[in-house]
C-alpha cells in the first residue's frame, strides 16, 4: 500500500466498500483495508434495503450482480392483543418497491468484485493496529500477513463496526444493553409471502418477517434469559409458539430452518468525528433491528461523507472544518433514526392496558392519515439527509 493516502478506509463491509466506490473515479488516492483474509464467504443473513439504498447501490454498479433479492411491496405493522394496524404500500409512494431483501453475503461479494476491478488500493487480510492523529495527517499502523506498515492519510474513515473505535481518543461512548436477543431463522408458511414485510409487536418482543424467496426471514426479539429456551425448542414447538405470538395474517407456519441468536444493544458516540478521523455505519452507531434501519443509515453516512469529500479542496480533506461539517450534516438523520428505533422498543416493551390503547390509537391514526403516512414512509426510505 502507498505510504500516503488522501483517504484511508478501515473496514471493507458494505458501508466502507460503498464509500470507496463512491470515491473511486475522483482522482484522490484512496485505500481500503479489510481484516478478512479472503473474498467474502457465504453469509445467508437477511438484509432489508430501503428503495433509497437500492437506488444508490445501482449507481455504484453493484445492484445487477445481486441475484437473490425479494421485493418489499407492503409493510404491515400491528401489535398483539390490541386493535390498530398500519399498512405502508409501494403503490402509494409510486415506487416499484419499498425496498428489497437480499443476502448479506451476496451483497458483500458484489461490492468485493467491483472493488477488485481497480481504481482503489484494496487490501484484504489487513488490520489497523494503531492510530495516531496529528494536525495535518493521521498515522495508521497496518498489519498485513504478519508484516507491519505505517501509512499517513489526510483522513481515516472507520467503517469496521466499531472494532477500532478504542484507537480514537476523546470520544464519549454511550452504550445500553436491551437485555434482549434476536432469534433469527428462515420460516415458510402455507402460502407465498406476497411481498409483504411484517412487524408484529408481541408480548415477548418484536417479530419481524421479511419476505425472502417464497418464505420469510424471521427476526424474533426475545428477553435474553428466554432466548436459550427458544433456541432449544424443536421445530414443532417453535412453529406453534411463533404462530401463537404472530397470528395467522401470513398463513400457517409449516417449516423452520436452523436458528441462531445474538444480543441487542444501543451504542452511539458523542460525535462521529475526531481529529483527522470520521466514523460511519456501526462504528458510529449500533441500532436495534426493530425497524431494519441500521445498514440504510450507515449507507447514508457513507454517501454523505463521500459527497463532502468530493466537494472539499484536496488540501482541506480531513481538516477540522470539513469534519465539523460532516458532523452537522449527519446529526439530524442519525439522531432521528436512533431515537425512533429506541422509542419503538421502549414504547412497545410495556403492556399496561392504557398504553396498549394509546398504541392502537397511534397506529390507527397513522393508517387513516394519508399525508402523515406518506411522510413517515418517505422518512423510512430516504432518511433525513440535509
Amino acid at each position: 500500500m502507498r505510504d500516503h493516502l488522501d483517504v484511508l478506509i478501515v473496514g471493507g463491509g458494505p458501508v466502507g466498500a460503498a464509500l470507496a466506490l463512491k470515491l473511486r473515479d475522483s482522482g484522490l488516492d484512496v485505500g481500503l483495508i479489510e481484516a478478512r483474509p479472503d473474498a467474502p464467504g457465504a453469509d445467508p443473513r437477511a438484509l432489508a434495503l430501503s428503495w433509497g439504498s437500492c437506488r444508490e447501490l445501482d449507481r455504484l454498479g453493484t445492484w445487477a450482480a445481486i441475484r437473490s433479492r425479494t421485493p418489499i411491496e407492503t409493510v404491515h405493522v400491528s401489535q398483539q392483543g390490541a386493535l390498530g394496524r398500519v399498512k405502508l404500500s409501494h403503490e402509494e409512494m409510486q415506487l416499484p418497491a419499498l425496498g428489497y431483501v437480499v443476502n448479506f453475503g451476496e451483497l458483500q461479494r458484489a461490492l468485493h468484485e467491483v472493488l477488485t476491478t481497480g481504481g482503489i488500493e484494496y487490501r484484504t487480510g489487513a488490520q489497523l493496529v494503531d492510530l495516531k492523529t496529528l494536525a495535518h495527517y493521521a498515522l495508521a499502523t497496518i498489519e498485513m500477513h504478519g508484516q507491519r506498515q505505517q501509512v499517513t492519510a489526510a483522513l481515516v474513515v472507520l467503517a469496521d463496526g466499531g472494532r477500532s473505535v478504542e484507537l480514537v481518543p476523546d470520544l464519549q461512548r454511550y452504550s445500553r444493553p436491551y437485555r434482549q436477543q434476536a432469534v433469527i431463522a428462515d420460516v415458510h408458511a402455507d402460502r407465498p409471502n406476497g411481498g409483504v414485510a411484517y412487524e408484529r409487536f408481541s408480548q415477548s418482543g418484536p417479530i419481524a418477517l421479511l419476505p425472502r424467496g417464497q418464505g420469510f426471514a424471521l427476526v424474533w426479539t426475545q428477553p435474553e434469559q428466554h432466548a436459550p429456551t427458544v433456541l432449544a425448542w424443536d421445530d414443532a414447538r417453535f412453529l406453534a409458539e411463533l404462530q401463537q405470538a404472530f397470528g395467522d395474517r401470513a398463513g400457517q407456519f409449516v417449516a423452520v430452518g436452523p436458528r441462531a441468536a445474538f444480543p441487542l444493544y444501543l451504542r452511539q458516540l458523542s460525535r462521529n468525528h475526531a481529529q483527522r478521523v470520521a466514523l460511519i455505519g456501526n462504528a458510529a452507531q449500533a441500532l436495534h433491528p426493530v425497524a431494519g434501519q441500521g445498514f440504510n443509515l450507515g449507507l447514508r453516512d457513507a454517501l454523505d461523507l463521500a459527497q463532502l469529500i468530493l466537494a472539499t479542496p484536496r488540501t482541506q480533506i480531513g481538516a477540522a472544518p470539513m469534519l465539523q461539517q460532516f458532523g452537522r450534516n449527519r446529526r439530524l438523520d442519525a439522531n432521528l433514526t436512533v431515537g425512533f428505533t429506541d422509542l419503538l422498543i421502549q414504547l412497545f416493551d410495556q403492556h399496561p392496558a392504557w398504553l396498549q390503547r394509546m398504541r392502537s390509537a397511534g397506529l390507527l391514526a397513522l393508517d387513516l392519515a394519508p399525508g402523515l403516512r406518506r411522510a413517515f414512509t418517505n422518512r423510512m426510505i430516504f432518511g433525513s439527509r440535509i
